[in-house]
């Protein structure tokens, strides 16, 4: 099986999911490349896999997600600047496989995990 790499957004505040979250994914090799960008769909999922088969190689990524242009859509007021804007996650993927990497927000914090 070739790798990929998949996420998705829930909003833990609510319930529901982030659906129009802009989120971008960064090689990290020696330098901090930028190859992919998307926007949650309906189900907080993206329409297609961040990272493809086609795409994949084993090494150090991030993903970067805007959660605070994303509140400000949602109507979540507050105080500037937010105490969440952009949420980066910095991880590695060392074999061929699916990695998974959500992420569960509210206005306050966050978690992720490596899901399946």
């Amino acid at each position: 099986m070739s790798g990929y790499l998949t996420t998705h957004v829930l909003d833990t505040a609510n319930g529901t999911p982030a659906k129009g979250m802009k989120i971008e994914l960064y090689r990290l090799d020696g330098e901090r490349r930028l190859i992919a960008q998307t926007v949650t769909n309906h189900d907080g999922r993206t329409d297609q896999h961040i990272l493809p088969e086609t795409e994949f190689a084993p090494g150090e990524y991030e993903l970067v997600f805007h959660v605070g242009a994303w509140l400000d859509d949602q109507g979540h007021e507050a105080a500037k600047p937010r105490f969440l804007d952009q949420v980066p996650l910095r991880f590695g993927m060392s074999e061929q496989d699916h990695y998974h990497v959500p992420l569960l927000i509210s206005p306050y914090g966050f978690s992720t995990y490596r899901g399946s």
